[in-house]
């Protein structure tokens, strides 16, 4: 069966610099996809990110690039299969250079938080009950 994928392109200041990053948080780099002026980050079997050079993310639109430290253009949201896991993704982007964000949503049955990368692309990290899920 066909399974979606997605492929989310974000603009980065430093391609070298966001790779590091994004391998300490645990993710893996697809080389094949990989040049000098962009990083194939796998983060799972159907969600890649690819960190673009802002001279290169300019090749695909012919809108402004916004200043992701300063604007917000997306949150990207990823499940987390526990709390725990929550914390850990935010903690270890943290000591890569990234920061945390300001609130921690805790619902019970729902937990979140959040850190921006090196370029300030915001990451929110979720995990939900899979017995509230189900309904």
């Amino acid at each position: 069966m066909y399974q979606q994928m997605i492929f989310v392109n974000l603009a980065t200041d430093d391609v070298e610099t966001s790779k590091k990053f994004f391998t300490e948080l645990g993710y893996t780099i697809n080389p094949q996809f990989s040049t000098d002026d962009c990083a194939c980050v796998v983060i799972s079997d159907t969600i890649i990110a690819m960190l673009l050079s802002k001279q290169h993310y300019a090749t695909f639109t012919k809108k402004e690039i916004a200043d992701s430290t300063r604007t917000s253009e997306v949150l990207i949201c990823l499940s987390a299969e526990s709390r725990e896991k929550v914390d850990e993704l935010v903690g270890k982007a943290v000591a890569a250079g990234g920061s945390a964000g300001e609130l921690t949503q805790d619902l019970g049955f729902m937990y979140g938080r959040s850190f921006d990368d090196l370029d300030g692309h915001t990451w929110e990290v979720v995990w939900m009950d899979p017995a509230a899920v189900q309904g």
